[in-house]
C-alpha cells in the first residue's frame, strides 16, 4: 500500500477492483493482530448493499475515487460468505485466503485474526464496535420472511366390505346318448327235397323284444374353490391446496418498489 490506511477514512468509500469495476462501498474494516494495520474489508453488494462479501487488502491502495484492490469482481462474487460478526476465526480466515490465493499468516496466541473496525454512533459515527453490538442491532432490525407449504402424507381408511358367497342356479342341460333296441324280421329258407313237411294247422312263435333307454342319474362333483384375498395395489393421486407466504418490498426515495421474494 502507498501510505497507510485509517480505518475510519475507509468505511462508506467505494471499492474498485483492477479493471476499473465499481464493487460496492466498504462496510466494516477488519484489522491484523499483528500490526493492527486493515486487513480486510467487507464490501456491501447486491441490492442497496443487503450482500457483503470479504475482500483483502493485499496490495490495495486509495485515490480519491475509493479504495482500488487486487481482485477483481468475479472473485469478490464467489467469496465465501461469512458473517461479518465482529472478528474473523482462524478457519474463516484460512477459507478467504485460500480463494483469494493469498499466503496465509500466523494467527495471534488466542486464535483470533483480527477486529473489525466499523461505525459507532456513540464515537461520532466512526470508531469500533464489538460483535455482540452489531448482532444485537442486526437481529432486532432484521425481518424473517415465513412461508406456508404442503406436507402431504397418507392415511388408511375403510372404504367398504367385499363378500363371497355361492347360490344355486338352475339351467337345462341337453345330452346325447346313443340307445338300442331290438327289431323282429322273418327269415325265410327253402325246403330240400326229401324233407318231412309238418301238418297243416295253427302255430305261433313269441320273441321278446329289447330295448335300451336313457336313463338320468344327477351326481354332486367338486369343480373349483374360491376364497377372498386382500393384494395392495399403488397408484397415484394429485392434491393440491392454496398457501401462503410472504415476500419482501424495498422501497427507495424516489418511491420506486422492488419486490423480492
Amino acid at each position: 500500500m502507498a501510505k497507510t490506511m485509517q480505518p475510519q477514512e475507509l468505511i462508506d468509500s467505494a471499492v474498485v477492483d483492477p479493471a476499473g469495476n465499481k464493487l460496492g462501498k466498504v462496510g466494516n474494516v477488519y484489522l491484523a493482530d499483528a500490526t493492527h494495520q486493515p486487513e480486510w474489508i467487507t464490501v456491501k453488494t447486491g441490492l442497496f448493499g443487503t450482500k457483503e462479501s470479504f475482500v483483502p487488502l493485499s496490495g490495495a491502495h486509495t485515490d480519491k475515487d475509493g479504495v482500488h484492490v487486487q481482485v477483481d469482481k468475479d472473485a469478490v462474487s464467489d467469496a465465501p460468505r461469512i458473517d461479518a460478526d465482529g472478528h474473523l476465526s482462524p478457519e474463516e480466515s484460512t477459507q478467504l485466503y485460500q480463494h483469494y490465493g493469498l499466503p496465509v499468516p500466523r494467527t495471534s496466541p488466542d486464535g483470533r485474526m483480527g477486529d473489525r473496525m466499523g461505525r459507532d454512533p456513540a464515537m461520532g459515527g466512526r470508531g469500533r464496535t464489538d460483535a455482540a453490538g452489531t448482532r444485537g442491532k442486526s437481529e432486532k432490525d432484521a425481518m424473517t420472511r415465513s412461508e406456508e407449504r404442503l406436507n402431504v402424507g397418507t392415511e388408511q381408511v375403510e372404504t367398504g366390505h367385499v363378500r363371497l358367497r355361492k347360490y344355486v342356479v338352475t339351467e337345462e342341460q341337453q345330452v346325447t346318448v346313443p340307445v338300442r333296441h331290438e327289431e323282429v324280421r322273418i327269415e325265410r329258407e327253402p325246403i330240400r327235397d326229401g324233407e318231412r313237411g309238418t301238418d297243416i294247422g295253427e302255430a305261433e312263435q313269441d320273441v321278446v323284444l329289447h330295448s335300451e333307454k336313457p336313463v338320468v342319474r344327477k351326481e354332486t362333483v367338486p369343480v373349483e374353490r374360491a376364497r377372498l384375498r386382500k393384494e395392495t395395489v399403488t397408484d397415484e393421486q394429485t392434491v393440491s391446496g392454496k398457501v401462503r407466504k410472504e415476500q419482501f418490498e424495498v422501497t427507495d426515495d424516489e418511491g420506486k418498489k422492488h419486490r423480492r421474494s
